[in-house]
């Protein structure tokens, strides 16, 4: 009976490694590079070498190469939900090494001009907590798996965020807004929620409880999956607007090239990276 129960227990775990196994993240080679909306991925598009597209649930992937680097594409759709969604399928069918998000966002600090560049050192998603009849509070997310708090701040991975870095010193971004300035690039903090900010009080209540540098809908909930996943991610976000109340018209005034310019900064870093 001993040895039958041995032997039985053999079988099952040996029929199942397929499934034991497939719980561990493997990476492949290939490097995502993620936007919300179709602007947003344009300029990626027309430098993918190659190209094919598989359509997984419905979202179509864009996969091939760009310089020396096996990439894919993904277009998530805006807000935490879509992005999350799109995501998660992409880990899953195309298991790729790294994740950028590009795209645009509503600068916080009041030095920052539409096409100026916010490369995150952080993300936090600030809509995900607590509200008390006195107040709101943001609190961690809670990773499924393990059961544990995840970090309130998501850190980006340190290679992604120092090639970036250097790659911003040679690029050649378009200048916009109202100053026709060169763009300024800074190393900052991006938070994250269900909601297009054309607020005032918002955008400095954003920026007194967290010192956040800009706000968008999608890079914190990417984040997030990333980390739980342990796969190295980076949000990089060009102003398109002031998130005030005269966000929605500057948005639509300057998307196109805030979206150029994050997205030619990504390709820049591509370049550089092993």
């Amino acid at each position: 009976m001993y040895f039958l129960r041995w032997k039985l227990l053999f079988i099952f775990l040996w029929g199942n490694i397929p499934l034991l196994f497939s719980q561990v993240y493997s990476p492949t080679s290939t490097i995502a590079l993620v936007g919300a909306m179709d602007e947003e991925i344009e300029l990626l598009q027309r430098s993918l070498q190659h190209s094919k597209t598989k359509i997984i649930h419905g979202i179509p992937f864009y996969t091939g190469k760009i310089g020396k680097q096996k990439v894919v594409i993904l277009k998530t759709g805006i807000g935490k939900v879509n992005a999350s969604m799109a995501v998660a399928f992409l880990l899953s069918e195309f298991r790729p090494k790294q994740l950028i998000f590009t795209g645009i966002a509503g600068g916080l600090r009041p030095d920052l001009e539409a096409g100026d560049i916010v490369i995150g050192k952080q993300t936090l998603q600030y809509d995900y907590g607590q509200a008390t009849n006195d107040s709101t509070f943001t609190r961690s997310t809670r990773n499924p798996m393990t059961k544990q708090l995840n970090p309130l701040y998501f850190l980006a991975d340190s290679l992604l965020l120092t090639t970036a870095q250097e790659a911003a010193k040679h690029t050649d971004f378009q200048s916009l807004g109202t100053t026709h300035r060169s763009p300024k690039i800074l190393t900052g903090t991006i938070v994250t929620g269900d909601l297009l900010v054309t607020s005032e009080n918002k955008a400095n209540e954003l920026r007194r409880k967290f010192g956040a540098d800009a706000t968008e809908m999608e890079g914190a909930a990417v984040a997030q999956i990333c980390w739980q996943q342990k796969v190295p991610c980076l949000v990089i976000r060009s102003m398109s607007d002031k998130a005030d109340s005269k966000a929605r018209d500057s948005i639509e005034n300057f998307k196109q090239v805030a979206s150029y310019n994050s997205a030619h900064l990504l390709l820049n870093l591509l370049g550089k990276l092993p």
